[in-house]
């Protein structure tokens, strides 16, 4: 989890409170604009850890989404087997090793204002985890997708620590549920690598004939 200036300057970025009925097709619909229109090798990694409470978010979405069984991603980061600052290069080497050319989709947990706790936020490029660490991690992503889970500013270690679980596994629920709606619109002729179907070709392969 990197506390502070998690994200690197994005071309894009967009934002939704988790509870917000719309979620699940407007965030779905607005990554799916930033996935490439040719088959691509789709990885999910999931970064954090299971021993804090906030820094939970991600592990816990690679264990739910994993459960949806996905046909079209590959998840690294679960809760029996994070992804997190001291195997995050381990895990690059890895999955650079048995995917060619994989299109990244990196997720984390964020501290932020009290007005932005419960926010979803989503956007281009990659973030930074161990920034507020001071470790040399890389940079991970092609999009990325962090929650707020508590604020920052004071003792954010101990913040972390003491992040309440119901709002880290509602926005878990939530983000696991928008993975769910990009998985299902991706198509090919083989599981992987898959192109994403936007939302005016999917109404054109499931239109009536005429």
């Amino acid at each position: 989890m990197n506390l502070k200036s998690r994200i690197t300057p994005t071309k894009e970025n967009f934002r939704m409170h988790h509870t917000d009925p719309e979620l699940f097709h407007v965030m779905s619909e607005k990554i799916i604009s930033w996935l490439p229109a040719i088959p691509r090798d789709y990885v999910l990694v999931c970064i954090g850890t299971d021993r804090s409470t906030g820094d939970s978010l991600g592990p816990l979405i690679g264990t739910l989404f994993t459960e949806t069984k996905p046909k079209h991603m590959s998840v690294y980061g679960t809760l029996h087997e994070p992804v997190h600052a001291t195997n995050l290069h381990d895990y690059i080497e890895l999955i650079n090793k048995r995917h060619i050319n994989p299109f990244i989709i990196a997720i984390d947990a964020c501290l932020g204002k009290n007005s932005s706790i419960g926010h979803i936020i989503s956007g281009t490029g990659p973030i930074k985890p161990g920034a507020a660490l001071n470790k040399p991690l890389p940079d991970i992503g092609d999009v990325h997708l962090t929650g707020v889970v508590n604020i920052s500013g004071f003792m954010e270690h101990s913040v972390l620590q003491n992040t309440r679980l119901s709002i880290v596994m509602d926005m878990a629920t939530r983000i696991t549920g928008v993975l769910d709606q990009i998985d299902q619109r991706m198509t090919y002729n083989q599981p992987k690598p898959s192109v994403v179907l936007r939302f005016s070709e999917q109404m054109k392969t499931t239109a009536p004939p005429s």
